[in-house]
């Protein structure tokens, strides 16, 4: 035990008061709005409205809203807000701000001080000992401990932005696939009905002996493939359908909404943006989480670096009492002392993740470069097919309709090469369709592209079931 005048050791007292002010005034507090500002502003970037729901109020009103929406037929802005509102997931991100601030305010806060207290016989002799101890580490690394965790807070914010951006395109792309997937089973309908038709005419005539029964086979064997088809396509709108569900947060009653009857009209032209990666580079969101992951390390490793020889360092005001002497008073410090374990694996990890950071934001920066263009021209190339179709392919099919309507009521063709031609054009219909479905989700790809991480040609289950061959 050291023991220290009374003028020094009321000076020591005034400085440590001083500094624990100073640190009580800079202390971190929560803000207002839980870090959701910058959350927010992602939803009136898509111009859609955002809820962190925390009470049962707050649930109650975003319940009303999606019935409100669910009254009508679910275009797909009504789909993307729904979405935005009613999915727990996302409201399990905007909770993760919620303990990342918990993390950073805690950070900001002064260490608890320790009390001890003990109390020592020495046959009449009765001593009592008190102590005040306050962790010195704690309070010289919490400058860089705060700028650390405010940089993780900071990404954290990046990151939950990124999901809204995130579940707005993937609702949007399930919306396109469960229209198509409805538009489809209707076309698929009607192959079933000119297939069973045809089917029921080939049989009366093979009946009376006007038709052999290999053309009876070829029709029997269209309709078989049509009804194999219809299976697939009900299954593609379950499928599509559901996925439009999860997204949306639907249970219940709600599971039961209806969608319009068809995709919204192709465009005139493709938007054309000739600056798309120096566009991307400037906004996507993963561009800047990565460079804020990269400062955090910095940061990190500048307090590897700090605390390197103060792992242990603790600050303690003793006040030792006895029956038979005078009380003691005096302070004491403890520090651990770098015999074996000199931090260096410590510091040699710190500056490895800040590296590994470097080359990682490299990647990321190249990979979105490449992204972007791959989405910019599947964008130009879908609506290119789309086009063809509705200025090429479809055209020509009905006017090869109304030539064989003209051809069956001279009868110059039979009923069964009239049904033929219904059904190729049915099919030319549905092709359409498809194309039509393919330009909205690279649509959506794009936009992504340029926010954020994109998943390219990520074909579901139910769109890939949707895109299967049509058959003969």
């Amino acid at each position: 035990m050291t023991f220290i005048n009374a003028q020094s050791r009321s000076s020591l007292l005034r400085a440590v008061t001083l500094f624990a002010f100073v640190l009580l005034t800079g202390c971190a507090r929560f803000s207002a709005d839980g870090g959701f500002t910058p959350v927010e502003q992602a939803g009136q970037q898509l111009d859609k409205q955002l809820s962190w729901v925390k009470t049962p109020e707050q649930r109650s009103q975003v319940t009303e809203r999606v019935a409100e929406l669910l009254a009508q037929p679910l275009d797909v802005e009504a789909a993307v807000q729904i979405a935005l509102l009613n999915n727990r997931d996302l409201q399990a991100r905007f909770e993760d701000l919620g303990i990342s601030e918990a993390e950073r305010v805690q950070a900001g806060r002064l260490p608890n001080p320790g009390f001890s207290f003990g109390r020592m016989e020495k046959g009449a002799e009765v001593e009592y000992e008190r102590g005040v101890h306050l962790n010195l580490a704690r309070l010289i690394a919490m400058p860089l401990t705060v700028k650390m965790e405010n940089a993780r807070f900071a990404q954290m914010q990046q990151q939950t932005r990124l999901a809204v951006f995130e579940l707005a395109v993937q609702t949007r792309k399930a919306w396109y696939g469960a229209v198509a997937a409805e538009q489809s089973l209707t076309y698929r309908q009607q192959v079933m009905a000119a297939a069973e038709a045809a089917a029921q005419l080939a049989r009366r005539l093979a009946a009376v002996g006007n038709y052999s029964a290999l053309q009876q086979a070829a029709e029997q064997s269209f309709y078989a493939d049509a009804g194999l088809n219809l299976i697939r396509a009900q299954q593609a709108r379950v499928q599509s359908r559901e996925q439009l569900t999860r997204l949306l947060g639907l249970w219940g009653e709600q599971i039961d909404f209806s969608l319009p009857e068809r995709l919204p009209e192709l465009p005139a032209t493709a938007a054309a943006q000739p600056d798309v990666e120096r566009l991307a580079m400037a906004q996507r969101l993963d561009i800047q989480a990565v460079r804020l992951e990269a400062e955090r390390l910095a940061s990190n490793l500048g307090l590897s670096k700090t605390t390197r020889f103060i792992n242990v360092l603790e600050l303690g005001v003793a006040n030792n009492r006895s029956n038979e002497a005078p009380t003691q008073r005096g302070y004491e410090i403890s520090v651990e002392l770098p015999l074996f374990d000199w931090s260096g694996a410590k510091v040699a990890k710190a500056e490895a993740q800040y590296r590994q950071m470097l080359n990682r934001a490299a990647a990321t920066a190249i990979n979105a470069r490449s992204e972007v263009r791959e989405a910019y021209l599947g964008y130009h190339s879908s609506h290119d097919i789309a086009r063809h179709y509705r200025d090429e392919v479809l055209p020509l099919r009905a006017r090869i309709a109304e030539e064989n309507l003209l051809q069956y009521n001279g009868m110059f063709i039979s009923t069964f090469e009239l049904l033929a031609d219904a059904r190729q054009q049915i099919l030319a219909v549905e092709g359409y369709l498809q194309a039509q479905r393919d330009f909205w989700i690279a649509k959506a790809d794009l936009d992504m592209a340029m926010l954020g991480a994109p998943s390219l040609a990520s074909s579901t289950p139910a769109t890939a079931a949707i895109a299967a061959p049509a058959g003969h």
